[in-house]
């Protein structure tokens, strides 16, 4: 995902890249990295080292949920702008990062997909769910992913909470020969989670009915989808003041 956001940000006349922050390649040119040519910005492993000398208005993280935290509290507290698309951040995390972001007078923007055709997924099933209570969720991912649910998933449910009201699905007495076979339960609703190598991102929502199913899918066939979505967030975290999440507040009707 990093790599893919050097690209976008190159191909965006009014944007510019001035750091790179990984482990790996350190003092390397990041153009080459990516399949570009050389940009002249080298790649270094110290991110609060980076902030202070160079003049920074947005970061862009896509690291892990071991670091991300650490990561968005040291943007923070050099008064910079922030995205995240790290999913696994933890609800006493997220609740610090919002005191720190308001009391900064910083934007964060905290997206579990970047995807446009996600976040529409995301918006159809909340409204399905109004006349379709019955509803399971399958997400798939690649095999290296490390968090499960996948924050989409989580998303997707949070959304369809607001418009059904909790109830237990399926027979009363249902039991599982193979524990987990039901997958993990969330407000009376089951998440399926599948991790399998040729995967990238995709998900189902199927609503059940009398004599009908619904299902409505989408698939990130490679990390490009994901981009449209970064960019405008860079563009409206600018604006921005505290933490949002989910890019579909940034999406107007």
């Amino acid at each position: 995902m990093g790599r893919e956001v050097v690209v976008a940000i190159h191909k965006e006349p009014d944007m510019e890249l001035v750091g790179a922050i990984d482990i790996r390649n350190n003092g390397f040119d990041i153009g080459p990295l990516v399949g570009l040519e050389p940009t002249g910005v080298l790649v270094v492993r110290n991110l609060n080292k980076l902030l202070q000398e160079t003049d920074v208005d947005v970061v862009v993280d896509f690291t892990g949920p071991d670091t991300v935290y650490k990561n968005m509290k040291t943007v923070l507290e050099n008064k910079v702008n922030l995205v995240v698309g790290t999913t696994g951040i933890l609800p006493e995390q997220l609740e610090e990062i919002k005191k720190i972001a308001e009391a900064q007078g910083l934007g964060v923007l905290i997206a579990p997909n970047f995807a446009i055709g996600a976040v529409l997924m995301m918006k159809f099933a909340a409204q399905a769910a109004r006349y379709l209570p019955h509803v399971e969720i399958i997400e798939l991912h690649h095999d290296q992913k490390l968090d499960a649910p996948s924050g989409t998933a989580l998303k997707t449910a949070e959304l369809i909470q607001q418009n059904r009201a909790v109830f237990r699905q399926g027979h009363i007495n249902e039991y599982e020969k193979i524990s987990g076979v039901r997958g993990g339960e969330f407000e009376g609703m089951r998440i399926h989670s599948i991790r399998l190598p040729g995967l990238i991102a995709h998900q189902e929502v199927i609503f059940g009915g009398l004599g009908q199913t619904l299902t409505i899918r989408h698939d990130s066939l490679n990390r490009e989808s994901f981009m449209p979505g970064v960019i405008l967030s860079i563009r409206k975290v600018m604006d921005m003041k505290g933490v949002i999440y989910g890019l579909e507040n940034l999406i107007t009707e």
